[in-house]
């Protein structure tokens, strides 16, 4: 059922699925005045709809048009108080990981972004102009080392690893 439909009804136990951003809050309601607002009061609906279990998925990616979308969680799982919530699964496990190779004096240059053990497509990353994103593409070696990111609020940027200064998040 939807989370439209919902209202007014209660259930033992509620599984809201898709939360990811761009699907829950929909990309759209960015556009709408007061459209991430409604989104926000939706959420509220789905979740109190739960007597005695809520659970709230989301997916690291999926396939979307025959192409692989790596997704950031909802702005709205983050909106729930920590204390509140249990982690069923760790929050980002899979990735590829690239070859310490590949990272050349990237890692060496004083201005370059520290490495974590290894940038692997699909992991969570914090910029300070950008915000949080994860990682959908990477590309060239040393000097030329670039990442594609999927900011939550900014969308798609490509970013020089030399100059970015990523944060695993």
């Amino acid at each position: 059922m939807t989370v439209h439909s919902a209202k007014g009804l209660e259930f033992h136990t509620v599984f809201v699925t898709g939360l990811e951003e761009g699907l829950f809050p929909h990309d759209q309601s960015r556009n709408e005045l007061d459209g991430l607002e409604e989104e926000r009061r939706l959420m509220y609906v789905a979740i109190t709809r739960a007597r005695r279990r809520l659970y709230l998925t989301h997916a690291q990616s999926r396939m979307l048009h025959g192409q692989t979308r790596y997704n950031i969680p909802s702005r709205f799982v983050d909106e729930i108080p920590a204390g509140i919530v249990e982690w069923l699964s760790a929050r980002r496990r899979r990735g590829v990981d690239m070859d310490a190779a590949e990272w050349g004096t990237v890692q060496n240059a004083p201005q370059a972004t520290p490495p974590p053990p290894a940038w692997r497509i699909g992991q969570s990353v914090r910029h300070a102009k950008f915000g949080v994103g994860v990682i959908i593409d990477a590309e060239g070696r040393g000097d030329d080392a670039r990442v594609q990111v999927n900011f939550r609020d900014t969308g798609v940027k490509w970013l020089a690893l030399e100059y970015a200064k990523l944060e695993a998040s």
